[in-house]
């Protein structure tokens, strides 16, 4: 359609689960730019329903940000409704979950309940009986 904003790089589908929000997002990142976005996205996802917790399931192409703008990407999340939630992080590339732990580190620092996994059958279960 004409004068419609572009595409976004990514794909987010949302799913009620037992314990919370279940968001599979895949697509293309690469860029801050794209990270704040799904993330902000699903942020969005979560004020709305106000869900416990929210499980992200990262199946994107394409590397997080460069680990010198982790914590810009965290202090951007500041004020968007997920610090009160329990937040798990599927990161399915294993080559990228040393970057992606630094950045739940600096959240965790930065009043986010955030944890990496690398299945998401630990993280539903940390999700159903971790601490919160």
């Amino acid at each position: 359609m004409a004068g419609s904003p572009a595409a976004n790089p990514f794909d987010i589908v949302f799913t009620q689960m037992d314990y919370g929000l279940r968001a599979h997002v895949t697509g293309i990142n690469g860029t801050l730019e794209t990270t704040l976005a799904y993330w902000r996205r699903i942020a969005e996802e979560v004020r709305r329903v106000r869900p416990p917790g929210v499980l992200v399931v990262d199946d994107m192409d394409g590397e997080p940000p460069p680990p010198e703008q982790l914590l810009t990407f965290v202090l951007s999340m500041k004020g968007e409704g997920m610090e009160d939630v329990h937040i798990a992080c599927v990161e399915r590339d294993a080559a990228q979950i040393p970057q992606v732990e630094l950045a739940g580190l600096m959240a965790y620092e930065h009043g986010f309940n955030a944890r990496i996994f690398d299945r998401e059958e630990a993280a539903v279960v940390w999700m159903r009986y971790g601490e919160r």
